[in-house]
């Protein structure tokens, strides 16, 4: 993305979801602001999101690889930014292990508000479908040994991780199912879970999205928004780098197809995130 975009873009999306009024609280539950792609403004995304009203952003780790420069952004805005840790299965591979005993030493520093990201990805590797499931066995474990929330990437995989999460499921297990695209019937089964919710984001933007259906028979109290930044970016942005700034268009679309005031949206969204992070604001 460039500065010229950035500049010719900024003023449509720092307005509140309505005008003549202050801008309203959002939360992004999950955001990559450590992404190399936020290298040359990575200062400027975030600032642009907390001018727009994204007071918090929760940016999930993916490996050993990323623990550093998340945890600097997490210092460098320590109000507005906090930190998981976790093994994204994209990247486990023969030497998984160490990547989960990297997460398991982590957890000893005591400043992790969750566990993740982490799941099931049936989408671009097969071959360590095993490895996927024993790694996110032992991350479910120290989600409960930690009480911690886990957050779940769920790609062409929502039925096993949903019974991983259930076969360990008891009363301290919490979550968020991110970048949920599933049917309203999956949805039921996340509820059923408790303490579990739904994460939206861009692809409810898009055109041909199944969400317009299956938003509407979804409870409220069970949605998260995020942006999953910088991929996934939401219309008008399509194609362009995300960031957490355009959660405020993710924001107004979802309120739209529940048809219900965007203010009701964000307050219940807020709420549902500060919960589930067990924050408080």
């Amino acid at each position: 993305m460039t500065q010229q975009f950035i500049s010719a873009e900024l003023e449509h999306y720092q307005q509140p979801l309505t005008r003549n009024s202050p801008p309203v609280k959002l939360i992004d539950t999950h955001t990559h602001l450590f992404s190399e792609k936020f290298d040359s403004d990575r200062h400027e995304a975030i600032t642009r999101a907390i001018e727009a009203g994204v007071e918090r952003m929760y940016l999930p780790n993916i490996s050993s690889d990323t623990t550093s420069a998340m945890n600097q952004v997490i210092a460098d805005f320590p109000e507005h930014c906090f930190a998981m840790v976790g093994l994204h299965p994209c990247h486990v591979k023969d030497d998984f292990q160490t990547e989960v005993d990297h997460v398991k030493n982590e957890l000893t520093t005591g400043h992790y508000v969750a566990i993740g990201e982490t799941g099931l990805d049936y989408h671009w590797d097969l071959s360590h479908k095993d490895q996927q499931k024993d790694a996110l066995r032992q991350q479910i474990m120290m989600a409960k040994k930690h009480q911690l929330p886990i957050v779940l990437h769920t790609r062409e995989s929502f039925d096993d991780t949903y019974e991983l999460i259930a076969e360990q499921n008891d009363d301290t297990l919490t979550g968020i199912f991110h970048c949920f695209s599933g049917t309203a019937e999956d949805a039921e089964k996340v509820q059923a879970l408790g303490g579990f919710y739904v994460g939206i984001g861009g692809v409810a933007t898009f055109k041909k999205t199944t969400h317009t259906t299956v938003l509407p028979q979804i409870p409220l109290d069970m949605i998260v928004l995020e942006t999953d930044a910088p991929f996934l970016a939401p219309t008008p942005f399509r194609g362009k780098r995300n960031e957490s700034a355009f959660l405020v268009e993710i924001a107004k679309r979802v309120a739209e197809i529940k048809g219900i005031p965007p203010e009701q949206l964000a307050e219940a969204t807020t709420r549902n995130a500060l919960q589930v992070y067990q924050a408080d604001c």
